[in-house]
């Protein structure tokens, strides 16, 4: 027997942030904390979210978001959630504001230390639905963070883990290709990139789940069909929405597992330094992974190459090395900054990572060294 759930209310359209106070309403919440990053405060936007929210104009704003969400910025969130007598939690931004978010509601009313709830250490089972809502506002449209059931945090000690219970997802989703708009094309290329790598890899992942399988073909190819028009035109409207409809796609389907793309890009994702992108580690990463599973997939990769417009006989793996050249993203993980001593230092938790378990065949660690090798370039 498989458990399908797609739990989530989203409000998807052209200005939908104007909803947000309807939703509060709903909710029975008055008094939010916003949760963004410095970038977004400084184009305005978190004022834009309180006027649509109707909300007191010293509503707190929590703008220590940093690029890959830690440990620490969600303790420092539940503090200031408290400080403030807040009630609920609103995430504006991408993957990780939202991500932070989630795991700064748990910490309101769940005991520290974090880890204790992550997946890989038998925690979801202690993540309740005793925690204030959440609200996501999206801004990028990559990681469906706005609808999915995990966060990714790195601990204090370096591990970046998964916290993934159906009680993770947000209360409500509202999605505004509208605040999208104003990304700029090498982030709207690299969340892009997330949200295909994320309908690839649930639809390749063994879990049954019909329904997933198809949302994530649906995703893949509105992604395939307007990528290129969103990141040569920001203001095409039309194109913004279908991918944040790609990325709320991949988000939905979340539940089917991921692979070893993301177990590499989660563990890397972890450093310190340098500091990685997780979209564009996904975009690099994918066409090797690709490569790996082929002899796993060859049915699925043949609906893949379908719905993406391609030619059967296609090369799948290097029909998406050359996306990510005509979007002007890395080739290599070493055009990122990775190196062997990094690979060496994060291979046990890509080995450990839970995305590892869905992937189409088991990967060893002698694999995943050779797959991080080549990825490397």
């Amino acid at each position: 027997m498989s458990l399908i759930t797609y739990l989530t209310k989203i409000q998807f359209e052209p200005g939908a942030a104007r909803l947000l106070a309807d939703e509060l309403r709903l909710l029975g919440v008055k008094h939010p904390l916003i949760m963004t990053d410095k970038g977004l405060v400084a184009t305005g936007m978190p004022d834009r979210i309180i006027q649509a929210g109707k909300l007191a104009p010293d509503t707190p704003v929590f703008d220590r978001t940093p690029e890959n969400p830690t440990e620490a910025a969600a303790i420092e969130g539940r503090d200031m959630f408290r400080a403030a007598s807040c009630d609920c939690v609103v995430a504006l931004g991408g993957g990780s504001s939202l991500d932070l978010a989630k795991a700064t509601a748990l910490l309101v009313t769940h005991p520290e230390p974090l880890a204790q709830y992550a997946a890989i250490l038998g925690g979801a089972e202690r993540i309740t639905g005793r925690k204030p809502p959440v609200i996501a506002i999206p801004t990028t449209a990559g990681t469906g963070s706005e609808v999915g059931r995990a966060a990714l945090i790195t601990l204090n000690d370096g591990r970046k883990l998964g916290f993934i219970s159906p009680h993770m997802i947000p209360n409500a989703a509202i999605c505004d290709p509208e605040l999208t708009i104003d990304l700029p094309p090498i982030l709207t290329a690299a969340t892009g990139m997330d949200a295909i790598t994320h309908c690839i890899e649930t639809y390749l992942s063994p879990r049954y789940n019909p329904p997933a399988d198809a949302i994530a073909l649906d995703g893949l190819g509105r992604a395939m069909r307007f990528i290129r028009k969103a990141v040569s035109n920001g203001q095409d409207i039309e194109a913004r929405g279908e991918m944040m409809m790609a990325a709320l796609q991949g988000g939905l389907t979340f539940q089917k597992g991921l692979g070893a793309v993301h177990a590499m890009s989660h563990a890397l994702g972890g450093l310190s330094a340098p500091r990685l992108h997780h979209g564009t580690l996904n975009a690099v990463i994918l066409p090797t992974v690709l490569r790996f599973n082929r002899p796993a997939s060859e049915a699925k990769y043949r609906a893949l190459k379908a719905v993406m417009g391609l030619h059967d006989s296609a090369d799948l793996a290097a029909e998406i090395a050359k996306l990510n050249q005509d979007l002007g993203l890395p080739g290599t993980l070493a055009e990122m900054g990775v190196t062997r001593r990094h690979i060496t230092e994060k291979l046990a938790d890509t080995v450990n990572d839970h995305s590892s378990a869905t992937n189409p065949w088991k990967v060893s660690a002698e694999d995943y060294e050779r797959l991080f090798v080549e990825a490397l370039g």
